[in-house]
């Protein structure tokens, strides 16, 4: 059996209650393992944790109790300038907002995180994303040039720079068009079967859940299957 790419082992997670009176329970003891290659959705209403649980499995949060491990590495217990490093080398994230500098072009954003790794494929490869998420013709297009689809899909590639071992995406289709959000997942499931890159989606959208080979739900701090 692979090793799992990220394992959330009895994670609880709690934040101080507005009001100043112990705390609020986000998740409870959840288990969860995501496999090399699989693509997974996360649903729940709103409210429920599913951006905090996502947070956790890509390290931009640590558990109140219970392990995240990353590739067989405990990386709760890490420093913040390890988990940095962790995220931007291994680990691909594409949110509702596509936080694309304005002042770059498309193929500029994508090259962002590969700033200071001397890689020096990069440049090449980041033409290469941009023309698989469709955008070849546009390298030069700054965020205000472009659609919100399109903003959206140089995210995506910008996530893929890295090669990364498994790609987070929270809510990305929540801003665009059902048109839009259809070929946005296409896209995410098109790299996920061709590079064999994890993934996992966060989405109300139930068409974007069903293009999922797993589907989990998050009720009341728990994952159910």
């Amino acid at each position: 059996m692979r090793e799992s790419v990220i394992s959330l082992d009895a994670v609880w997670k709690s934040f101080p209650s507005p009001d100043g009176e112990g705390d609020v329970e986000i998740l409870r003891g959840v288990d969860l393992k995501i496999s090399p290659g699989e693509a997974v959705a996360i649903v729940g209403p709103s409210g429920c944790g599913k951006t905090t649980l996502l947070s956790l499995m890509g390290g931009l949060d640590t558990p109140t109790a219970g392990r995240v491990l990353f590739e067989g590495q405990n990386i709760s217990g890490l420093d913040e300038r390890t988990r940095a490093r962790i995220r931007n080398r291994r680990i691909g994230f594409v949110f509702q907002l596509h936080h694309l500098l304005p002042q770059c072009s498309a193929w500029e954003n994508v090259l962002m995180p590969t700033l200071g790794n001397r890689d020096r494929d990069a440049r090449e490869r980041a033409r290469s994303l941009l023309q698989r998420v469709g955008l070849g013709g546009r390298l030069g297009h700054r965020p205000s040039e472009l659609s919100g689809g399109e903003c959206l899909r140089v995210a995506v590639a910008r996530a893929l720079i890295n090669r990364p071992s498994v790609l987070l995406a929270d809510e990305p289709t929540g801003s665009l068009d059902e048109r839009s959000a259809r070929s946005l997942g296409e896209i995410l499931v098109e790299v996920n079967h061709d590079q064999g890159t994890a993934l996992v989606v966060v989405t109300h959208a139930a068409e974007i859940a069903g293009m999922m080979s797993r589907r989990c739900a998050l009720r009341e701090g728990r994952i159910l299957e």
